[in-house]
């Protein structure tokens, strides 16, 4: 079973692990699964906001793509997925994985930028960066029931032991 967080946030036991396709989603995924013996599960709909148009971004460049990606959700900034897209693209896949899914508690390992959009969708709030993760390595929880965030970003590991 997992440690015990310094937070006190128990997920309880997990029924299922789901992933995107792109590997650093399935090797984190991995890692959780592992501590329920569980599988890990993927599912393409989860992957990432497609930045393909630019490729590989210098991180000062990339936070300003980022910035313009949340700030103006209906247009391609550079090419660049939709964020308007993306976020229904995402919410459509946690749907349908979600009306298969007659277990305890989920978890959806993906990306901060998806995450950051599933995430305004279900608070009912318009698409802005000031509701993404303040760096790498954060999760969320809702209620699968309802859809009801159970609470914003937190911590996976504090902020000196995430390595990018």
């Amino acid at each position: 079973m997992p440690r015990p967080r310094s937070d006190g946030y128990n997920p309880g036991k997990l029924s299922a692990v789901w992933a995107s396709t792109e590997t650093k989603a399935i090797e984190a995924a991995g890692i959780l699964a592992a501590q329920f013996s569980l599988p890990v599960l993927v599912h393409h709909g989860l992957h990432e906001n497609d930045r393909s148009a630019t490729g590989f971004l210098p991180p000062p460049e990339f936070d300003r793509m980022a910035d313009a990606f949340f700030a103006r959700p209906d247009e391609s900034v550079r090419g660049w997925e939709r964020a308007v897209d993306a976020q229904a693209r995402v919410a459509t896949a946690v749907d349908d994985i979600l009306q298969r899914f007659s277990g305890e508690n989920i978890a959806f390992i993906s990306h901060g930028g998806v995450g950051t959009l599933l995430l305004c969708k279900y608070l009912g709030i318009p698409i802005s960066r000031t509701a993404d993760q303040p760096f790498q390595g954060h999760f969320w929880a809702f209620d699968v029931a309802t859809r009801r965030v159970l609470h914003r970003w937190r911590e996976i590991a504090p902020q000196e032991m995430v390595v990018s």
